[in-house]
């Protein structure tokens, strides 16, 4: 009896075993199979969210090449609106121009005034405006306010021909500059009215080999057109 005993009982031992050991493999098959369907899962999941990127990375490609093309048409929008503006300005620039070229031509010479040297005025190589010239221009515009015209003003710019031509112009037009600035601040004359030109040593007046002859050419002259 305690043979048979003994004998049962490793072939019960091996039944528990086997049978744990089959629900084991059952378990871990299932738990392979789970974690391989989350995987699956979490792989789809990563492809989407790529493709979704890559949509994504396009549209934003799209939309950069869109604003970039905008902006592009802005700027040529721009440079054209810049250049008509520059075109317009250049024609009415020159519309007045010959406008006021014309209308210079069919006015008629007034009266002039002359401020030299010889007469208190300007000194040798002084451009700055004295106290006798103000009171002569003072004396123009007092003319001006008694016979108001639609006048225009051309002051002109003379020396003599000591020194350098190029260095007499530029004190002929400083001081017909100096003259026009005095007009302008002290009586608001319009700047579009007057007309500043310096002619340097080329006009003289009397000759420049006696002191006083030099003295009649370093002078302002003030027309007075209407």
């Amino acid at each position: 009896m305690f043979r048979n005993f003994f004998i049962a009982l490793p072939i019960a031992v091996l039944a528990v075993g086997g049978s744990t050991a089959c629900a084991s493999k059952k378990f871990v098959r299932t738990s392979v199979g789970e974690v391989n369907d989350k995987v699956d899962s979490l792989g789809r999941s990563v492809e989407e969210t790529q493709e979704r990127t890559r949509r994504n990375e396009g549209r934003i490609s799209e939309v950069d090449q869109k604003a970039q093309a905008a902006g592009q048409s802005a700027q040529q929008a721009n440079e054209a609106a810049v250049q008509a503006r520059s075109a317009a300005t250049a024609v009415d620039t020159k519309f007045t121009e010959k406008f006021d070229d014309l209308d210079k031509t069919n006015r008629r010479l007034v009266y002039e005034v002359v401020l030299s040297e010889d007469s208190g005025n300007f000194k040798f190589g002084k451009t700055a405006l004295p106290d006798e010239a103000k009171q002569k221009i003072d004396e123009v515009v007092s003319q001006l306010k008694q016979d108001p015209k639609n006048v225009w003003i051309e002051i002109e710019g003379h020396t003599d021909n000591v020194g350098d031509k190029v260095v007499n112009e530029k004190i002929g037009l400083e001081r017909a500059q100096a003259v026009e600035r005095y007009l302008y601040e002290q009586y608001q004359i319009p700047l579009h009215k007057m007309n500043v030109i310096s002619y340097g040593e080329e006009k003289p007046v009397a000759p420049n080999k006696t002191k006083e002859g030099r003295a009649q050419n370093r002078r302002v002259v003030i027309k007075i057109l209407a």
